[in-house]
């Protein structure tokens, strides 16, 4: 089978789709590429934390765009894909991001623990540094990803692609039993696109592991139920993150820490998922009596970070090819694949998402 398009796309994730819904609005014909289910690989599970706090304040810009974005695609859609139910993070550096936010017209507050109780009654008592983001919420990603998919359904080719390159001034991709022609090409495949960026003389410093989350039902029902960041350590842990499900039933939380693996995917410690989950339903334990900790749901899937931090995010470019790489990156969904299409349209890649400029690197 051959096809043909303005743009492929490849990667059917919340980047990719972004990506897609963006050159379709500049008038482009689109052609998604993807293996499996949208929106099952690094997009997968019910929720992720919408947080317009980072440490570079050019993500906190970023964030609040999204932010509108997301608004925006909600009333779309005619389905809400942000709860309004805000952000908590505990910590000490819970008052210098505060800060920030403040500084980027976020009415961010510092809590007392009092407050903090009010807040989440989930969580078990705490004594420390914690600020709360009204604007923050838990992003409701199968609505997300089923509402933008549903747009491209009769322009996906549903196969793995194998390789691209360059041909004249076009860039041909090779699947299984297909062959595109395409003026350009979006590679938002997550651990994928490295692989297939070097096939055009791109190389990503990737590097690659693996991460496990797990959800917890909450005991009793609840109307508001924030997202939670903890870096305290005040439970024995830091690094942990929480977003509630659509109908704040259940938490899907998960630390930090991830697995290494190998370029090609190999993963040397298996075991080490199985003790991050279980690390995680210990600190439910001790931190949220709120929450059953015997596990609901499991979520296994790729991390990609950049050299430069956990958020950090770029677009590297080879001609008509374009690729993004990045950790976290669900939030900013909206604007990193506005850029991509900017990129594509305008046939470089734009001011402040190059790679030498370390989008998402602490200032």
């Amino acid at each position: 089978m051959s096809v043909t398009s303005d743009v492929a796309v490849i990667g059917a994730g919340i980047i990719g789709l972004s990506t897609a819904y963006h050159l379709a609005r500049q008038g482009l014909s689109v052609t998604v590429y993807e293996s499996g289910p949208p929106g099952r690989g690094q997009s997968a599970g019910q929720s992720r934390i919408f947080r317009h706090a980072h440490d570079d304040p050019r993500l906190i810009d970023l964030a609040i765009r999204a932010r509108e974005q997301w608004r925006g695609w909600s009333e779309e859609f005619g389905a809400q894909l942000v709860s309004d139910d805000g952000s908590l993070a505990l910590g000490d550096a819970a008052p210098r991001r505060a800060a920030l936010l403040r500084q980027a017209g976020i009415p961010a507050e510092d809590l007392d623990s009092a407050t903090v109780r009010e807040i989440l009654p989930a969580l078990a008592d705490y004594d420390g540094h914690a600020m709360f983001d009204p604007g923050g919420g838990s992003i409701h990603t199968r609505a997300a990803i089923e509402a933008l998919s549903s747009r491209f359904a009769a322009r996906v080719v549903n196969e793995q692609v194998i390789s691209l390159h360059h041909r004249g001034d076009r860039v041909t991709v090779h699947a299984p039993t297909t062959l595109g022609e395409h003026g350009a090409v979006a590679v938002c495949a997550g651990r994928g696109t490295a692989a297939l960026a070097r096939g055009v003389g791109l190389a990503l410093p990737v590097r690659l592991g693996a991460h496990v989350r797990v959800s917890f039902a909450t005991r009793e029902r609840v109307d508001r139920l924030p997202t939670l960041q903890d870096g305290s350590g005040v439970f024995g842990a830091t690094g942990v993150y929480a977003a509630a499900y659509p109908d704040r039933s259940g938490f899907g939380l998960g630390l930090s820490d991830s697995v290494d693996a190998h370029d090609d995917g190999a993963i040397d410690d298996g075991p080490r998922l199985t003790q991050l989950a279980s690390a995680a339903a210990e600190y439910v334990e001790r931190a949220l009596p709120g929450l059953d900790p015997t596990p609901r749901d499991v979520v296994h899937c790729w991390v990609t970070t950049l050299p430069w931090g956990d958020d950090g995010v770029g677009i590297w470019q080879a001609d008509g090819v374009f690729a993004v790489a990045g950790h976290n990156l669900f939030k900013h969904a909206p604007v990193i694949g506005e850029a991509v299409a900017t990129a594509v349209r305008d046939g470089r890649v734009p001011a402040g998402f190059a790679a030498g400029e370390r989008l998402g690197a602490a200032q």
